[in-house]
């Protein structure tokens, strides 16, 4: 019942937070994003969104890059655990703050899950600022590696 619940805070949140976002839309879908080369950022984050049967959001879209590179899911104490990612990675919103707050409240029970989780975002090196569009076309591998060193790669694989 509290998933169900934070589910629905994230699906009505989520709406008003992009209409007040100030960024443009990337206007890419996933199935352009599939002719992307295979060893591509754009092709793996493609294939990640059909798998799920997914679109980017419009101006957040960055929100599945993080999914991609951390490979965390869409259960909700993944989505949780994944702002906890951000925000030892340094990222700060009213947004993450929100999920952090009522995603601990409610779901207490994942707290190990958290504390790992902002403990690998502040162990690796800075990525929650990159502007991801101008990353589709750098291999997948590549862009891992220059943020997670080889133990949080196998970690997070």
């Amino acid at each position: 019942m509290k998933k169900k619940f934070i589910y629905w805070l994230f699906e009505h949140s989520q709406r008003i937070y992009i209409k007040f976002k100030k960024k443009n839309p990337w206007g890419i879908s996933a199935k352009e994003l599939l002719t992307y080369p295979k060893d591509r950022f754009g092709y793996h984050l493609g294939k990640l969104l059909a798998e799920n049967n997914f679109e980017l959001l419009p101006k957040v879209e960055r929100h599945d890059c993080y999914h991609l590179l951390t490979n965390y899911g869409t259960k909700v104490e993944d989505e949780i655990a994944l702002q906890y990612v951000c925000f030892g990675n340094g990222k700060r919103s009213p947004y993450l703050f929100g999920v952090l707050l009522i995603g601990t409240i409610l779901l207490p029970e994942y707290y190990k899950y958290y504390l790992k989780s902002y403990k690998l975002g502040k162990n690796c090196n800075t990525f929650h600022h990159f502007n991801y569009k101008h990353i589709l076309l750098l291999s997948f591998q590549e862009v891992r590696e220059s943020i997670f060193n080889t133990q949080q790669i196998l970690q997070i694989q």
